[in-house]
């Protein structure tokens, strides 16, 4: 029987699981609320025993911070997550333990770069970023062929921009910074500061130039550190369309002539961009861990 592969994208809000080899070729899919460790795990594992004589490997895309580094001893725990009752449940032994086959694990931003490089929007790039404008911002890089996690791993939505307080008086919602990236311009920000959630606000109102503003701080702050091929920007707040055209022209802003290159001149529109995989590049992306975490050489 053509083995498969399991993939968990672990979200704060929901956990995605599912079975297959790709884009083209997913076999079971389901979605499963994130509640308690105990109750989200037995949910996720219930999903993949049917599957079990058949998986090869399964990959866990994950909600941060996390421990990606195979030598340390909390290796495989989401380790110190505002998300009430998570903090260092070692999710990587719980998964590999029930279902004994190989198991990938990095952060949901890192497997969704990883699903795009090898279906998606960076196909053929050796160095970009992916970054989720979502319930919460974060960011994965690929940097020269390879996933960045040096330290931990990357935490880009928690770089602290300009905030022009007289301008916004919000003071940001990040529980540890206030008003880093994430506390000023992820979702639950945008509904807190004007009083609706983002898919209620029309076109016209100021909070999306604010919004792109905030943006576009930060990806010129990604440009300057990290020189990216191409970044990708997913995750429910990018589903406004009009917030793109403002997206690009707030980077050009930011950057202020200073890198001139076509691509983020005269073609910028197809420098930022959206995923390729849609709303499945973080499933994808771990079906992806998970194919690497059986064949490293595949990817």
């Amino acid at each position: 029987m053509r083995s498969i592969f399991g993939g968990i994208e672990a979200g704060g809000t929901k956990f995605v699981c599912a079975v297959g080899t790709g884009p083209t070729d997913i076999r079971a899919e389901a979605r499963i609320p994130t509640t308690t460790p105990d109750e989200t795990l037995a949910r996720v594992l219930d999903f993949f025993r049917p599957y079990a004589s058949q998986l090869k490997a399964i990959g866990i895309a994950s909600f941060g911070p996390i421990d990606v580094h195979p030598n340390s001893p909390t290796y495989g725990h989401i380790t110190t997550t505002p998300k009430p009752g998570w903090a260092f449940t070692p999710v990587v032994e719980i998964v590999a333990g029930e279902l004994g086959v190989p198991v990938g694990f990095d952060t949901d931003v890192n497997g969704a770069a990883l699903g795009e490089h090898r279906w998606g929007a960076a196909q053929g790039l050796e160095t970009f970023v992916y970054l989720t404008v979502g319930t919460g911002v974060g960011g994965g890089a690929m940097i020269n062929g390879r996933l960045l996690h040096g330290l931990l791993h990357p935490e880009m939505g928690h770089m602290r921009i300009p905030h022009d307080e007289d301008r916004d008086p919000f003071p940001g919602i990040c529980p540890f910074h206030g008003d880093c990236l994430e506390g000023l311009a992820a979702g639950p920000a945008i509904a807190a500061r004007w009083g609706h959630a983002p898919a209620d606000l029309p076109p016209d109102h100021p909070a999306w130039d604010l919004e792109a503003e905030y943006l576009g701080l930060a990806l010129a702050n990604i440009i300057c550190v990290l020189s990216p091929q191409r970044i990708i920007v997913g995750g429910g707040v990018m589903q406004a369309q009009h917030l793109w055209p403002r997206l690009h022209s707030a980077t050009q802003r930011a950057l202020n002539e200073y890198i001139r290159v076509p691509a983020l001149v005269e073609h910028v529109e197809t420098y930022i961009v959206p995923p390729r995989l849609g709303q499945r590049a973080g499933v994808l992306g771990a079906i992806a861990l998970a194919i690497e975490a059986a064949s490293p050489s595949a990817l």
